[in-house]
């Protein structure tokens, strides 16, 4: 705690608090970014927290205007520690900010004119959304006093419904080597955060990388398996290495697949000696004992891990053992236990980063993962990225197979089964030449351009090929990256610009730019104020009743243009799976020889492959190269029966499509009504604002709905497969692989004529709810509105005529601002 605080606390007449703050380590820069809940932490009592509240509000505008006066950005760290970069604004007119290196004296430079207004927008909007919060949560608690009518209770749940936290996820694939951390520490400006270089990674491990608006500390949240999933995976890795001491019978036959064998015991070996210093000579029943865990405690109670440091250099020593590994085996050496086998996920959270104040960059392993809840958050998180970064070393950008096979298996999870927009291919190292010290400067920067120039077209090219991932995207998705983030961080040989790092970070902060929190909170406050002033007002009575006729009649005519289309686009479906049924059936002889005769892979070797896949529920995920899913190959036909019309149904640019499209252009007309029913505008003001909250929140179920729709036919697939992967994983001994193959090949002939069908009625039935439930949720949700703010007369309602004047002006600049960032964007 510094003097300033002391001093600020004395001044409010809040002095008893001091020692609170001083224990919580108040420093005067934590002080402008307490939230709403740390603030209710250190003051408890109502009373003296709404004053502390008014105050610091106050100090905020007060820092504000002197800041916009003195031409500095605040608040922000001035002084840095010597590992940090510094996040410095751009002068790029859209105002994105660029990350300067030179020199980490970590000294401000003095920004230009329209870098001082981005800063000043982006700082004036994190006070905007502070005071309409504390605006909000006072009316909220005069609501608490008041009795619960039916219109209170209304007002005090839209006033929770306002709070959100809706970020921008970007999903970062590439194999090890590629360049990912030092990439992501690079755009980010924090060079020592994520390890790299001599440190192998381990691609079990998913990093999410978001900023940290809590505090000023760098923090890590580390989420484990669970005990029993553990224990499964012992069991698993056991089964396989028995299975290596005690081949099939069928092994003396030509094995094509014995690298893939290495690899999962390489695999294996790796992570046991992780953990273990011997594992070789015991069972998993002893490696479960909670003594090999006792430097982890949450790990054996299911709960989150936290680290909390002062720099990302020092948050970064403590986090390689929860996600990196130094070593292949112990072999006996004194070296650290890593814990990285156990561990789910992690989350970095990074202070004082503007680019990652709605955006979240997440270091995705290509393949999922054995464990079923690693992998079912994979499947998860890919599915929720609006962009995919692909991440490889430029001169192997079209060769490399890893990269493409990672978008080829993941692109119908990002494309039609998630909401990825954008694919941006990301070419390292590229300052990389032959000979360069043979070369004077302007010739290796021309050398330099002109390879990086070839290299994307390769790459655009390559892209073009692959005509099962552009099924799921949009023909203008993919843009090419080459950069160097090494010369990004020393600028030897090339300006930042050229290393191409400045447009990725220019990419991140568009998505801060466009992204609406504020103005949505705003707005929806705007419209609860109205209305509570508007109920207050008893003269206005005259006209409700022929308004009210009005937005019943212009519901019953939008309800109908909304039914349509989506009606439709069920018959679309529905014609499209019946061919996908007959297809499937048809081809299912041919299925099922590539499943279990595939080619180049004979006796020993498919037959450890088909007893990880039934041993998975179908899904084989090998060390290196493509997965097997043979739930996929079954659903195959039927997902190729609807790609096309079900990019054009739910297109993940939202504003379009038969769904989100009819819900963009929904509308009771209320402006116009506004125009003509002055004496009603406060209510009808409420009604506009909630208009736009529906279509905000339709637009996620739809989005929701939409994944688990397109998932549904390989879901029941799976379910209706499930019995016979159990039944053949129990065969062991002689001849194992063809009893495996023979209950796999009858259950399919057997299942065909229903299993089929059945995945289609399940996809069509999702499709109805969804449909139905949009419908319900627009008549119910207005109709419901209407009636609260037309119908309903509560003197009890308190009067917010202050509290509407001053939300009104916030709305009014931030509706100004996002028209010019709008244009700016054009």
């Amino acid at each position: 705690m510094d003097d300033f605080v002391r001093n600020k606390l004395t001044e409010w007449d809040l002095s008893d608090f001091i020692d609170r703050f001083e224990d919580e380590g108040i420093d005067k820069e934590s002080l402008y970014y307490l939230d709403d809940q740390e603030i209710k932490n250190l003051i408890t009592k109502t009373g003296p927290r709404v004053k502390f509240k008014e105050k610091l509000q106050r100090l905020k505008e007060e820092q504000s205007s002197n800041q916009e006066a003195a031409d500095v950005p605040v608040p922000s760290q001035h002084e840095q520690q010597a590992d940090s970069a510094q996040v410095l604004p751009s002068t790029s007119a859209t105002g994105k900010r660029k990350l300067d290196f030179q020199g980490e004296s970590s000294k401000w430079q003095q920004p230009k004119k329209r870098q001082r207004d981005t800063i000043s927008q982006s700082y004036t909007e994190s006070i905007i959304l502070s005071d309409v919060k504390n605006i909000m949560g006072c009316v909220l608690a005069r609501l608490h006093s008041q009795d619960n009518t039916k219109l209170n209770a209304f007002l005090k749940n839209k006033i929770c419904d306002l709070e959100q936290d809706k970020r921008e996820l970007i999903g970062v694939f590439g194999k090890t080597g590629a360049g990912k951390s030092s990439l992501i520490n690079a755009i980010i400006g924090q060079k020592d955060l994520l390890p790299s270089g001599s440190v192998s990674a381990c691609t079990s491990v998913m990093i999410q990388v978001e900023a940290n608006m809590r505090n000023s500390k760098y923090e890590a949240d580390i989420e484990f398996i669970t005990t029993e999933e553990w224990k499964d995976e012992l069991w698993s890795m056991y089964q396989f290495l028995g299975d290596k001491a005690h081949p099939d019978e069928d092994d003396g036959d030509d094995d094509d697949n014995d690298d893939d064998d290495d690899d999962d015991y390489r695999d294996i070996a790796e992570k046991l000696s992780a953990l273990y210093d011997e594992w070789k000579n015991k069972s998993p029943e002893i490696l479960v004992d909670n003594k090999y865990f006792r430097e982890i405690p949450e790990f054996l109670q299911s709960r989150k891990k936290t680290l909390t440091c002062e720099s990302a250099k020092e948050l970064s020593a403590k986090l390689v053992k929860y996600t990196r590994s130094e070593f292949s085996d112990r072999q006996g050496k004194e070296v650290p236990r890593c814990y990285w086998p156990l561990v789910k996920c992690v989350t970095v959270k990074v202070p004082n980063n503007d680019l990652l104040q709605h955006v979240t960059l997440v270091d995705l392993p290509g393949n999922g993962d054995r464990n079923k809840s690693r992998d079912k958050m994979w499947k998860g998180i890919v599915g929720d990225c609006s962009t995919v970064w692909i991440v490889t070393e430029i001169n192997r950008a079209a060769a490399e197979k890893e990269p493409w096979e990672i978008l080829k298996s993941a692109s119908s999870l990002m494309g039609n089964g998630g909401k990825c927009q954008q694919i941006h291919f990301i070419c390292t190292k590229s300052d990389l030449i032959e000979d360069p010290d043979d070369h004077s400067t302007a010739d290796i920067h021309a050398r330099i351009f002109q390879r990086n120039m070839e290299v994307k077209e390769v790459v655009r090219k390559e892209f073009h090929k692959l005509n099962k991932v552009k099924k799921h995207f949009q023909d203008d998705c993919l843009e090419v990256f080459t950069v160097s983030s090494k010369e990004f961080l020393k600028g030897k040989r090339l300006n930042p610009e050229d290393t191409e790092i400045p447009k990725l970070q220019d990419f991140l902060q568009d998505l801060n730019d466009c992204h609406s929190e504020t103005l949505n909170y705003v707005s929806g406050a705007f419209g609860i104020l109205s209305l509570m002033h508007g109920a207050s007002r008893r003269e206005v009575a005259g006209k409700k009743p022929e308004v009210c006729t009005d937005l019943e009649k212009n519901m019953r005519r939008e309800l109908i243009r909304v039914r349509k289309p989506m009606a439709e686009a069920y018959d679309m479906f529905e014609k499209c799976l019946k061919e996908g049924v007959q297809t499937s059936r048809t081809s299912c002889d041919k299925t099922l020889k590539s499943m279990l005769q595939p080619r180049g892979k004979k006796g020993g070797a498919f037959h450890k492959t088909l007893k990880s896949i039934v041993e998975n529920g179908g899904v084989y995920k090998p060390k290196k190269g493509k997965q097997i899913n043979f739930n996929m190959k079954l659903a195959s036909y039927l997902m190729n029966s609807i790609d096309e019309e079900f990019r054009n149904t739910f297109p993940n640019e939202e504003k379009w499509g038969s769904f989100n499209g009819v819900i963009t252009k929904f509308s009771l007309d209320t402006e116009r009504l506004i125009q003509e029913n002055q004496s009603l505008k406060l209510q009808l003001t409420f009604l506009s604002t909630e208009e736009e909250n529906i279509k905000t929140k339709l637009k996620e179920i739809i989005w929701v709905n939409k994944k688990a729709i397109y998932n549904s036919l390989t879901e029941t697939i799976e379910e209706k497969m499930l019995p016979c992967y159990k039944k053949a994983a129990a065969f062991s001994g002689d001849q194992t692989l063809k009893y495996m193959r023979d209950t796999i090949a009858e259950h399919v002939r057997v299942s065909k004529n229903t299993m089929f069908e059945e995945a289609k009625a399940v996809m069509l039935n999702q499709l109805n709810v969804l449909k139905e439930k949009i419908l319900k949720t627009l008549q119910e949700t207005m109709k419901e509105s209407i009636e609260l703010s037309l119908k309903t007369d509560d003197n009890s309602i308190p009067d917010v005529p202050e509290e509407l004047e001053k939300v009104k002006k916030y709305y009014d600049e931030l509706k100004r601002s996002s028209k010019e960032l709008d244009i700016a964007f054009r």
